[in-house]
């Protein structure tokens, strides 16, 4: 319950300080942060990837898995599913993406307008055939321990995911720390990628 807790504080303080960074510095971030994952040697050979359609203060994927889809890339994006599961649908253009009702059974609406894939669901176990993993996070510290919203949804799907995969959070500088709270269901990741540092690797 303690790191629960933890959790919570921490969640709650970097939730205020991406609310109140300036919406410039938000595009740059992203803009910096697709540039340095399109370079990635894993990304121009991957077929799949699994990404999502980023949210409020989330550093901004909707250029990257354009860019991602122009060039050929299978890409997955997740669709909440009522237990909190992820299901995943294939990303066909920004006319793929609609935004998202409320979820029965899962404390109502969620984030509710997030942008979900409109093609036919595929099943949880979809993210199993992605060559690379994109995860939204508010922080990652540097042994690839990720801290989320607080739903769970990604850490069962990374449960499905081999070790060879690359996993990658998606952070903006400053939210690559040295150490956060963990729980025993808590997934680890690979890699982060921020605006200044660009992939940065976990052993």
């Amino acid at each position: 319950m303690q790191d629960a807790d933890s959790k919570r504080t921490v969640r709650k303080r970097l939730l205020a300080a991406r609310a109140g960074m300036d919406a410039g510095a938000r595009s740059a971030a992203g803009r910096a942060i697709r540039n340095a994952l399109l370079g990635l040697p894993e990304l121009e050979m991957a077929a799949s990837v699994a990404a999502y359609a980023s949210f409020g203060s989330e550093p901004d994927t909707h250029g990257l898995i354009f860019a991602l889809w122009k060039r050929g890339t299978y890409v997955l994006l997740p669709r909440l599913l009522p237990d909190g599961d992820l299901d995943w649908a294939s990303y066909e253009g920004p006319d793929s993406l609609a935004p998202r009702g409320p979820v029965e059974g899962n404390g109502g609406s969620g984030a509710l307008g997030m942008l979900e894939p409109t093609e036919p669901p595929r099943g949880p176990e979809a993210i199993r055939a992605a060559d690379v993993i994109l995860i939204p996070a508010l922080a990652v510290d540097r042994t690839g321990m990720r801290l989320g919203r607080g739903g769970g949804s990604y850490d069962r799907a990374l449960a499905r995911v081999g070790p060879q995969i690359l996993t990658i959070g998606l952070v903006y500088d400053g939210e690559l720390v040295d150490s956060l709270p963990a729980e025993p269901h808590d997934q680890r990741l690979r890699a982060a990628v921020t605006p200044s540092r660009g992939l940065v690797r976990f052993s």
